[in-house]
């Protein structure tokens, strides 16, 4: 019994011994078990990624006061333009731009129809003749045509129709018809539309549609007649033929209703004919074509047919060179030829030049527009002269592609017949180098925002081991100077990161194939390793902390801010600072 005694309270002391252990271990797991999940509820248990936390917790401190629009209007972007984008802004420099102030005349349009979408296509297919004005309520040009246009409905009602759009509001409407400024004007014959390039005035617009409607032609029967035409127009096609009716008129007429701009006549008068520069025995059917230009007289010899008429009065309408001038631009930059090579002269070297200029003109009738840019004159051949890139007072002779494509070339030898006739030539086969306009390449160039110029564009922004941020401005923008701090303070902050650039350029004076802005300021993002495609329109908020968003979301290099030293000193020598005051300091220095 009492070896039974000792042996329980043996047992017993083990027992306690061992529950003892199992308590102590309990309380320790316990214990663990509290450290870590403190340790882990303390932390975010969001699944962000460690760039996203960086965003939230340093900059998140901007003020929305620093921010200017997030998208902003191109039209306001470019409110204090001095000079022009493209080289037809001359035609619409007179556009008002303040869009938000402007309250429209009262005009009378009770004839004019309004379209929509929901009753454009019904309209046009109901009305064999109609006239569209696609216009903006804020476009000055178009508050110049409203009178003249409702006026013309109103002369015109019962023979024509003409109707608006308001293409700010009807955006599918305009991107259908190809709307790319205002106003625009389309004439519908039976569904068909063809743009109107006449004036922007009742007469005009009457005497245009007035044509379309009528046969295209008007007869010449006496001398009297004749005289009045010839001092009263500039430019006359007249034929001259047996008979006032019949096949040979109707192709003429035909032709007539295929050109806008030139007024056309028929006579089978001898008298007549002869006061028209055509021989009154000549083989009949004659044409001639009349001008007030350089080459006066053209004479017809192809074909007396619709066709072959309409070309001849093509190619031979402008004149041989077209003095460049407010009055001129439509002429250049509504015809169908877009391809054009430009003389810059002064008016004292124009006498020296013009003649071989003039007589190359002759060899690309209907192919290139010759214009002559008189560089010394403030208004006008300065500003073209300076968009092309052109300065001094040296004569030059560049090939230009039109403002679709807007490639530049130029002739870079002896201006000559022979070299001029050359070059025009190697234009029409894309023979040519394009030439871009570039300021001198900076001789240094370290500051945060970088410098790229026309010539430096290639080494800088399409660096394939960099992330390029571009800005594109003009020294006059408004919008460009307020965001020219902001720029500088992102730029600052990301100078320690090297495979990251701020750059900007001056759009005004230097161009690249890359680089198309539309407006200032333009900002485009060129990822590290994707330099061969578009670059990214950098479309957010123009703040230091938008900006930076940005480019961590789409820059090909990952990156992380590096804080100043003197945080991570401050954090050594204090070892109870938190993680907000180290984030503070960061925040103090953006």
């Amino acid at each position: 019994s009492l070896s039974l005694s000792l042996k329980l309270s043996a047992l017993s002391e083990v027992t306690t011994t061992m529950a003892a252990r199992i308590l102590i271990l309990s309380i320790l797991l316990l214990l663990c078990f509290n450290t870590f999940c403190s340790a882990t509820l303390s932390k975010d248990p969001s699944p962000k990624k460690a760039d996203e936390n960086d965003l939230d917790e340093d900059l998140s401190f901007l003020e929305e006061d620093d921010a200017v629009p997030s998208h902003p209007d191109p039209y306001h972007d470019n409110e204090e333009y001095k000079d022009f984008e493209n080289y037809d802004d001359l035609e619409e420099s007179s556009d008002s731009n303040d869009h938000d102030s402007y309250s429209p005349p009262v005009i009378d349009e009770k004839d004019v129809v309004v379209l929509k979408d929901s009753n454009f296509s019904e309209f046009v297919a109901k009305n064999r003749y109609v006239m569209v004005e696609f216009y903006a309520p804020w476009c000055g040009h178009c508050q110049a045509l409203a009178p003249e246009y409702a006026a013309a409905a109103t002369e015109l009602k019962g023979e024509a129709m003409l109707a608006k759009v308001d293409a700010t509001e009807e955006s599918e409407l305009g991107q259908k018809y190809d709307v790319q400024g205002f106003p625009t004007v389309y004439f519908f014959i039976d569904g068909v539309h063809k743009p109107y390039s006449g004036q922007r005035t009742k007469d005009a617009i009457v005497t245009w549609v007035k044509k379309k409607l009528g046969p295209g032609i008007n007869n010449v029967t006496t001398t009297e007649e004749a005289d009045r035409i010839l001092t009263a127009e500039s430019k006359v096609v007249l034929g001259f033929l047996d008979t006032l009716v019949g096949p040979e008129s109707e192709e003429l007429a035909a032709a007539s209703r295929l050109e806008d701009d030139v007024d056309f006549y028929q006579t089978a008068s001898p008298d007549v004919a002869k006061l028209f520069h055509i021989d009154p025995q000549a083989k009949r059917p004659a044409l001639v074509m009349l001008k007030e230009a350089a080459e006066k007289i053209s004479h017809f010899d192809g074909q007396f047919t619709k066709s072959a008429i309409a070309e001849f009065v093509f190619e031979n309408k402008l004149p041989l060179v077209t003095n460049f001038s407010m009055e001129s631009a439509p002429l250049i930059f509504e015809n169908p030829i877009k391809k054009q090579l430009l003389l810059f002269a002064t008016s004292n070297d124009s006498e020296k030049f013009i003649p071989a200029f003039q007589e190359a003109a002759k060899a690309f009738k209907g192919k290139l527009i010759f214009v002559y840019v008189e560089m010394d004159n403030e208004d006008v051949g300065k500003p073209v002269s300076e968009y092309f890139g052109v300065s001094g007072d040296a004569p030059r002779v560049l090939a230009y592609t039109g403002n679709d494509d807007a490639k530049k070339f130029v002739l870079d030898t002896e201006l000559t017949l022979s070299s001029i006739k050359s070059f025009g030539e190697d234009f029409l086969e894309d023979k040519l180098k394009a030439f871009y306009k570039s300021d001198p390449i900076p001789e240094t160039n370290d500051e945060d925002v970088k410098i790229v110029v026309g010539d430096n564009f290639d080494e800088i922004v399409l660096d394939e081991s960099k992330d390029v941020l571009l800005e594109i401005y003009a020294p006059w923008c408004g919008h460009c100077q307020t965001l020219e701090p902001i720029y500088n303070k992102l730029a600052k902050h990301l100078r320690g990161i090297d495979s990251l650039v701020i750059a900007k350029m001056d759009g005004t004076t230097n161009e690249h194939p890359r680089a198309k802005g539309d407006g200032f300021p333009t900002l485009l993002f060129f990822p590290a390793g994707n330099k061969s495609f578009d670059p990214l329109t950098v479309d957010t908020d123009r703040t230091v902390v938008a900006f930076y968003k940005f480019l961590k979301k789409h820059a090909s290099i990952p990156f992380k801010l590096k804080k100043p030293a003197s945080t991570e000193k401050s954090k050594d020598s204090e070892p109870s600072e938190s993680h907000e005051s180290s984030s503070d300091y960061l925040k103090d220095e953006l």
